[in-house]
């Protein structure tokens, strides 16, 4: 293909992700009325009253808006965000339709197996990140003691809700990433495993700057699973570069340099019964 013809597949696959994103924001903006704005909600309301704005034991709970215009962003944000969660499976096929063509088998079976598992890590880490909403939010929100009338805005809340989502689904590609390194062969199992103590270490770190509540019980519940995520990058490292030492032994060019031509046997093959002289 040309050029042109390139970059006019591309603005097709594109404006193709682009109506389908249109199509699934717009009905989630339906939704946000019908389930999505509650289960938004959910953790917050989950909340002893006492920490809940106009909350009793019967139920209540609610999230102040200070502008006029704050209401229509708010069910916009999450529209948007709900909408490339559902659309999703079309607009990564968009993408794969126009990348495929270029990639060779082994490079394709690599791509669909990164792209399915890195979906999963990120639905993981994002359905972890809501179930533990509820004790984080009570954690934080207790600490401001008797006499403090609690009263979330829902930009802050759902802007918290939603920053948390990410960062979660975000942190738990990090360990895909050394797994990916290890397979095009920047990064080999040995340096991962003298490193392991100082990855461990960073990643609780990591945890600790990326989780917006910055407090012990989040962090943890983040760094935990990334910490047992990278050990199991470590085997499956362990494991590859076993097989690559394998078969770089069974090929005979192992002791070779990168930069030194393999030897190559300059005997005839026997032929055998392929070769019939009666034929010509």
């Amino acid at each position: 293909m040309t050029l042109v013809a390139h970059l006019t597949e591309l603005r097709n696959r594109v404006a193709k992700a682009l109506l389908a994103l249109l199509v699934a924001t717009a009905v989630s903006f339906w939704w946000y009325e019908h389930g999505l704005g509650d289960f938004i909600r959910a953790p917050y309301c989950n909340l002893p009253a006492h920490l809940r704005y106009g909350g009793t034991d019967s139920g209540g709970c609610g999230l102040l808006i200070t502008d006029v215009f704050g209401g229509v962003f708010i069910r916009l944000k999450v529209s948007f965000l709900a909408g490339a969660v559902l659309s999703a499976p079309f607009w990564l096929y968009q993408l794969w339709a126009f990348i495929t063509p270029g990639l060779k088998r082994n490079e394709k079976r690599y791509g669909i197996g990164f792209v399915a598992v890195s979906s999963l890590l990120f639905a993981l880490g994002a359905v972890l990140a809501y179930i533990s909403l509820s004790a984080g939010l009570k954690l934080l929100l207790s600490l401001a003691g008797d006499g403090v009338v609690i009263a979330l805005t829902a930009q802050d809340y759902i802007g918290f809700v939603l920053s948390l989502l990410v960062a979660f689904g975000v942190s738990f590609e990090v360990p895909l990433i050394a797994v990916a390194l290890n397979l095009v062969g920047a990064l080999s199992y040995d340096v991962l495993r003298r490193s392991r103590r100082w990855i461990f270490f960073l990643t609780i770190v990591f945890a600790a700057f990326i989780t917006p509540t910055q407090d012990p019980f989040t962090m943890l519940l983040m760094a935990v699973p990334m910490i047992v995520l990278f050990e199991g990058a470590i085997q499956i490292a362990r494991i590859v570069d076993k097989r690559r030492a394998r078969r770089a032994a069974a090929e005979g060019f192992h002791d070779l340099d990168d930069d030194e031509a393999s030897p190559l046997d300059a005997q005839p093959s026997d032929l055998g019964d392929l070769y019939d002289p009666t034929r010509g």
